[in-house]
């Protein structure tokens, strides 16, 4: 068996194998069961108000059904990705309120977009209690819960493709990712034989073996969620290649999106999961060239081909009431209800200053005061035996030099830290971090999707290849509790007799430079 990559194809490097204890190797194909056949219900008669669901941004929903209400993945304040990614809506005014009474929370993934601090701080004030539900994935949702430093009382991780009976009416089932089952989960909910179907940003919700014919199937649409190309630089990653290559990515994805649906084959398909937009003045290259799909022109793809399929592209606070659908006698168009004339729709303002403060205390830390922060970070996270050098250079917002930054290497075929590229052949990789998103992914231990998804950094390559064992190591596979930082200050006070090791280590605070000082 010969490795290749495809024609035409972006180089990945040769995958490595992982052999059984005798030394052979095991092909295995991914083939879910289809579980919800197992104790399947009959359809009973609902009644006009008795499931509802409601939209309110990006990827939450409420879903009213009988007596209980859940939410789906409340990203409902402040940014996501550390500051690349905020709200394109104005979640309804009451939407904390509702959170907190709500009855149960499902969670898909470790994506803050979907489990979003910022808006679980709030709600833990108001109901730490409240039962949140997340699937049994091999990275842990709330991996980084202590790090957040909220307190939250009732997580509840779930084996997958196992009914949770809530009442006698309602029950739902976490499935796996075909793609990504390490980390991405959808939800398959039943109330009374009614099934809701939500697979979120999975790629193969449960390896494409899916329920047909569900009364609501949602899943994500827009595309653009990733650094590339659009943070890269160099070789043929020019602004109309990059252009190029973003139209037919979502072209794809659109046909792609249309097939899952009409295989599926809902009464209602609600295309969401897509509503983030790069707001912040400083990513405004990222902005205009990350076009992404809109739901109105999925919505239109499948009733090309499927038009007995009722699309729905909501607005946040909008609401479909299922029984109205079902019912032949009823105009369909009575079945959504629309905000009020005059309720704000689009945000135009997202408090930059105070999230992003917030980010840049980190640069402060005196942590960077001594480099050998380096060598302690990178032997913590762990990546090594693999012939590539990176080369990491501390910016401002624009990816510019920055007074007290830092610039330096990492060899990982030995874990070491030289001053020059070495002289063998080596794959070579060059990141600009904008310093205070960096510094935090630094102090917390957290995974980069900070920096890649969050568009807060710019990466050039050579050879252009993607190197699957890094990323996929520094974005899941990274300890779960941060470098030991309080250690490592005591060492090296006592080495450097309290005085810093590096004379200028961060900006000074005259500084302009930094995003929350002069752009916003």
């Amino acid at each position: 068996m010969k490795y290749v990559n495809p024609p035409d194809s972006f180089s990945q490097e040769r995958l490595v194998p992982e052999l059984d204890e005798d030394g052979s190797l095991a092909l295995v194909e991914l083939i879910p069961p289809e579980p919800w056949k197992v104790d399947a219900r009959a359809q009973q008669e609902i009644q006009p108000g008795e499931v509802q669901l409601t939209f309110f941004a990006h990827a939450c929903m409420e879903l009213k059904v009988g007596d209980k209400t859940m939410f789906f993945d409340p990203w409902l304040t402040g940014p996501a990705f550390a500051r690349g990614w905020w709200l394109i809506h104005e979640p309804p005014a009451d939407w904390l309120d509702k959170l907190s009474r709500a009855d149960l929370i499902y969670i898909s993934h470790v994506h803050s977009d979907h489990l979003s601090y910022p808006t679980l701080t709030l709600l833990a004030e108001k109901n730490p209690d409240i039962p949140i539900y997340v699937g049994d994935t091999a990275m842990p949702v709330f991996c980084k819960l202590e790090q957040s430093g909220v307190r939250l009382n009732h997580i509840n991780v779930c084996n997958f493709g196992v009914w949770q009976e809530i009442n006698e009416d309602l029950r739902f089932m976490i499935l796996m990712d075909g793609v990504h089952p390490d980390m991405d989960t959808c939800i398959l909910v039943d109330y009374k034989g009614h099934l809701i179907l939500n697979t979120v940003d999975c790629t193969q919700p449960n390896g494409m073996r899916l329920p047909k014919n569900v009364d609501i199937m949602m899943s994500d649409f827009a595309g653009g969620a990733s650094g590339f190309p659009m943070a890269f630089s160099g070789g043929r990653y020019t602004d109309e290649w990059k252009a190029k290559f973003i139209a037919t990515e979502r072209k794809k994805l659109l046909y792609y999106k249309t097939q899952v649906v009409r295989d599926v084959n809902p009464k209602v398909y609600c295309p969401f999961a897509g509503y983030f937009v790069e707001a912040h003045p400083a990513d405004k290259y990222i902005r205009d060239t990350n076009t992404k799909n809109s739901a109105e022109q999925l919505n239109a793809l499948i009733n090309r081909y499927s038009d007995h399929i009722v699309p729905w592209s909501p607005k946040p606070g909008s609401t479909l009431d299922l029984a109205l659908v079902l019912d032949d006698t009823v105009d369909r168009s009575l079945a959504i209800v629309d905000p009020p004339p005059g309720t704000k729709i689009y945000k135009d303002s997202w408090d930059f200053d105070s999230y992003i403060d917030k980010i840049n205390e980190s640069i402060e830390s005196e942590v960077f005061a001594y480099p050998d922060w380096i060598p302690v970070y990178y032997r913590w996270a762990g990546f090594r035996d693999y012939n590539l050098v990176l080369r990491m250079i501390e910016t401002d917002d624009d990816f510019q030099p920055i007074e007290g930054g830092y610039d330096f290497l990492v060899d990982f075929s030995d874990l070491s830290f030289p001053q020059q590229r070495p002289s063998r052949e080596h794959a070579y990789l060059e990141i600009k971090n904008r310093i205070g998103v960096h510094r935090q992914t630094v102090l917390k231990g957290l995974f980069w999707d900070d920096l890649y998804i969050g568009f807060n950094n710019r990466i050039s390559r050579n050879p252009d290849t993607f190197h699957f064992r890094f990323w996929n190591h520094m974005q899941i596979l990274l300890p779960e509790q941060p470098p030991d930082w309080e250690s490592f200050l005591h060492e090296q006070r006592m080495m450097h007799d309290g005085k810093p090791a590096r004379a200028v280590w961060k900006p000074s605070k005259k500084s302009d430079s930094i995003a929350g000082c002069s752009v916003c």
